[in-house]
């Protein structure tokens, strides 16, 4: 069963205040004592199909990002941090479940996403890392695009955040797309801007688009403020550098008119200013700070020295994205970590960071890592196995990557850019590799857990009416 009809709501709302429950009657009693540690502010930053080699700490000179560089300094850099699921909703969905898409039915099959007017969204009854955090005293904040379904239901204020500003999918679904909406298969209706549940703009054109990135950093920023005085969760998954492109003019002439760097460039800023934020707050040594990205490069974004990029075969440059961490005098400046890590890992990590409580009632895929994090001595990837979905499997720094019925093997460490097939010198690895691949795609299919799907799904807008556009609504 892949989906469950979500129109009793009184009664989803009881099975969830349970499993809402458990967690609250599970949470040790120091961790809500005034007189415990102070539990750490989370930022999240999740960029939308920025790749590997994007960013100034992954190698890349072309693109100024001194913000992400002083980032890294001051931080962590994680050289093999992968994104669960790929594509925007479901890697939206893993991260904020702490659970493969597949497994929750958000990974759309051949769409993969959901679409303007969509049916399906993430099932009210999981429980995402906002409910997680604000069961435990967070503030918490959604700002930019959420793309886990359109409909009341599944929106941000139904899934744990308090607060949430921002534009409810993809920026290039909209009616300037050349496509019809798959779904409904008409014209894609107006873009709205989201403010709680109300659209109270909408993108009307390119400069509307040029004005996300910056819009939905003021609001993060001032959502900051606003909870400075508690601990709060920052959920910022931004727009850029989705496309369509379009940069406001300062960001194009410093980019020499390259619409991609930018974007990129444009994304470092707003990093520095909540970076600064948090300093100006005195809140930087009680905040964790998390960068990374929901898949591979798009088309103008660089996948630096791996193969692959957002769509294709399951090569490193797929799913391995740019990742900081940033906690000063916590996390050890200036450190690398080379172990695994994935984004369904954060859920279980912020767990114990926060003195949270995983849910016991459900499996979560994810695992803890704040050792890593942390940088403690010897820490250690707790994946045996790191999987590419159903398509491909790592073992240490051996790779399997599967091309139908076909598989190529690789040594990551001799072969970042995985060039040299190997699955003919080591026929067994192969065999074995697969075996486990196969091992875990089934054990996928056994414990499946329902998407939600609503009953007479409507467009958040039909016509634009006298709503004003962003330009508009922000005054300028």
């Amino acid at each position: 069963m892949n989906s469950i009809m979500i129109d009793q709501m009184p009664l989803r709302s009881f099975l969830k205040a349970v499993a809402l429950a458990i967690l609250l009657l599970s949470t040790p009693a120091w961790a809500a004592s005034p007189s415990a540690t102070p539990k750490p502010n989370i930022v999240i930053m999740f960029i939308d199909d920025m790749g590997y080699g994007d960013i100034g700490p992954f190698g890349n000179q072309v693109n100024q990002t001194p913000h992400l560089d002083r980032m890294a300094e001051e931080g962590m850099v994680l050289t093999d941090f992968y994104v669960a699921n790929t594509a925007c909703t479901p890697s939206r969905a893993a991260l904020l479940t702490g659970t493969y898409a597949h497994r929750i039915g958000m990974d759309g099959g051949k769409l993969k996403v959901t679409f303007p007017g969509d049916s399906r969204g993430l099932n009210p009854n999981e429980i995402t890392l906002a409910e997680m955090l604000r069961e435990n005293g967070y503030a918490t904040g959604c700002f930019g695009k959420w793309h886990l379904g359109d409909q009341p239901q599944f929106m941000p204020l139904a899934q744990g955040f308090d607060t949430y500003f921002g534009i409810p999918y993809s920026n290039d679904m909209w009616p300037l797309h050349t496509s019809k909406n798959p779904i409904t298969k008409r014209k894609y209706e107006p873009l709205p801007v989201m403010r709680q549940d109300q659209a109270v703009a909408h993108v009307a054109d390119g400069v509307d688009q040029s004005l996300l990135a910056e819009v939905i950093t003021d609001e993060a920023i001032a959502f900051i403020k606003k909870n400075q005085k508690k601990p709060f969760f920052c959920y910022i998954p931004h727009a850029h550098v989705h496309k369509p492109r379009h940069a406001r003019p300062e960001y194009l002439k410093r980019a020499e008119g390259n619409v991609d760097r930018a974007h990129v460039e444009e994304v470092d800023d707003s990093v520095g200013r909540v970076l600064q934020t948090l300093k100006d707050l005195q809140l930087h040594q009680n905040t964790l700070v998390i960068f990374t990205s929901d898949n591979g490069p798009a088309s103008g974004m660089s996948s630096g020295p791996l193969r692959g990029t957002k769509g294709g075969k399951k090569y490193e440059g797929h799913m391995r994205v740019p990742t900081l961490a940033w906690w000063p005098d916590t996390i050890p400046a200036g450190s690398i970590s080379k172990e695994i890590g994935v984004t369904t890992d954060l859920l279980p990590t912020l767990a114990t960071l926060t003195q949270s409580q995983v849910p016991t009632d459900r499996i979560i895929d994810g695992k803890d890592i704040s050792d890593i994090l942390l940088g403690k001595k010897a820490a250690q990837s707790p994946h045996h196995h790191h999987y590419y979905e159903n398509e491909g499997i790592r073992r240490g720094n051996w790779k399997l990557v599967k091309k139908g019925s076909r598989s190529e093997l690789y040594d990551l460490s001799k072969d970042l850019g995985e060039k040299k097939d190997l699955s003919g010198s080591h026929p067994e690895l192969v065999k074995e590799l697969d075996r486990a691949l196969q091992k875990h795609a089934s054990s996928i299919a056994a414990n499946l857990r329902p998407a939600g799907i609503a009953k007479n799904p409507k467009p958040i807008l039909r016509e634009v009416g006298e709503l004003p556009t962003l330009k508009q609504y922000l005054g300028k």
